[in-house]
């Protein structure tokens, strides 16, 4: 997607703060956090939300799951974090490339809002 600012991120074009990376996904912090730490994690292909999911994206909708503890560990949260997808606009989806909300740093309530 030549418009996504995420994609643009993914490979380089827009600056951000990366503390992850590899060759399926990139963590990068929030420029607009709601916690002491606020991580984004994203696949490098591009998906618009978790409603556009493939069965061919299983694996690597997967291996997000397991990649975002290791950068909630690398980057000391510790075991303490709140993952969050959003779907939609209507559900606080700003920007219509999937990512996960790695956050923590401080008690988490629930409900969440």
């Amino acid at each position: 997607m030549t418009d996504c600012l995420f994609c643009k991120i993914a490979v380089g074009q827009i600056p951000a703060e990366i503390v992850y990376e590899d060759d399926d996904l990139v963590a990068f912090r929030d420029i607009a956090p709601v916690a002491p730490q606020h991580i984004l994690l994203i696949p490098r292909k591009h998906i618009v939300g978790p409603s556009s999911i493939a069965e061919e994206d299983d694996q690597l909708i997967g291996r997000m799951m397991r990649i975002a503890g290791k950068v909630a560990a690398d980057n000391g949260i510790g075991n303490a974090f709140r993952l969050v997808l959003s779907n939609g606009a209507d559900a606080g989806q700003l920007v219509f490339h999937i990512h996960m909300h790695i956050i923590g740093g401080r008690p988490l309530h629930w409900p969440p809002g």
